[in-house]
């Protein structure tokens, strides 16, 4: 953990770089067990505030990396994302730097949690873990700001991991002045994909908001049918149904927050991973405000 604390200066200063900068994306450092890994065919973008990981976080990715009837091409890579800018959070109470130690910590436990691969000689079957930077808020953009960082190879199909409620934001309108429409969207969906987690409770009437879409019911919003035909959109069942943001079986991160206030580390541990828990703990977080 030490050597942890020292790098909080230095992303202070990588923080206020790129904040002064053009960039809206910033790969800050590549998490594996066999360096250097294969550039990725398939990587899964987990956006986050990571305020702090949890391990609904960590649901969600696992369910996502593990053997499924819809077949991805390797090498696969996670990128976990933490937005510098965000019209809707202040960044609080945890800084942003500790944010980003949070996010290493999570994506060590993440590697060690998963199945380890049948053969050594496999470098494909190696999941390597990204961490980056954006200012960008909306999904769409931020998407085609790592495209256009030449990052990762542009053939690279991206697959954004988001909880329904994430779902029902993107898809609101609202959210994309002048035009209110959802076709702003089209070039992303397009490419890219969306693995949406069910939201405990009544998963008919997601069933229902999703068909709704697939079914031509929003095309005079911009809405194509073709993102669910396509498989552009699907909805899944995930380990405990987690939502990015840390909603599966009450896992939030408000929840880890009153936890740590309340000094109930038995709590504590059954909501974050170990590494996670311990740097909460060490570095005394969360323990003032909301």
């Amino acid at each position: 953990m030490q050597a942890l604390r020292a790098t909080l200066p230095a992303l202070t200063t990588t923080l206020h770089h790129f904040a002064s900068s053009t960039s809206t994306f910033q790969l800050l450092k590549t998490i594996s067990a066999t360096p250097p890994p294969p550039p990725p065919k398939t990587l899964y973008i987990l956006d986050s505030s990571f305020n702090p990981p949890t391990l609904a976080h960590l649901h969600l990715l696992t369910s996502a990396l593990l053997p499924s009837p819809q077949p991805v091409t390797p090498p696969k890579r996670v990128l976990l994302l933490l937005s510098t800018q965000n019209a809707d959070k202040a960044p609080k109470p945890a800084s942003f730097e500790h944010r980003l130690v949070m996010m290493e910590l999570f994506a060590r436990d993440l590697l060690f949690t998963l199945p380890k691969p049948q053969t050594s000689t496999s470098n494909e079957q190696q999941i390597a873990i990204d961490i980056g930077i954006t200012k960008l808020p909306y999904f769409h953009s931020k998407s085609a700001s790592i495209e256009e960082s030449g990052v990762y190879p542009p053939e690279t199909t991206q697959i954004h991991l988001l909880g329904y409620d994430t779902l029902i934001r993107l898809l609101d309108t609202k959210y994309y002045p002048p035009e209110h429409s959802l076709s702003v969207l089209e070039p992303f969906l397009a490419k890219h994909r969306l693995r949406v987690t069910y939201r405990g409770g009544e998963r008919g009437v997601q069933d229902a908001y999703l068909k709704t879409l697939g079914d031509g019911g929003r095309e005079d919003e911009g809405g194509k049918r073709e993102w669910v035909e396509e498989g552009r959109i699907v909805l899944v069942h995930g380990i405990g149904d987690g939502e990015g943001e840390g909603e599966g079986d009450g896992v939030s991160s408000t929840r880890v927050r009153g936890a740590v206030r309340g000094g109930r580390r038995e709590e504590l541990g059954r909501l974050v991973t170990v590494g996670v828990r311990e740097w909460v703990l060490g570095e005394g977080l969360y323990l003032d405000g909301e």
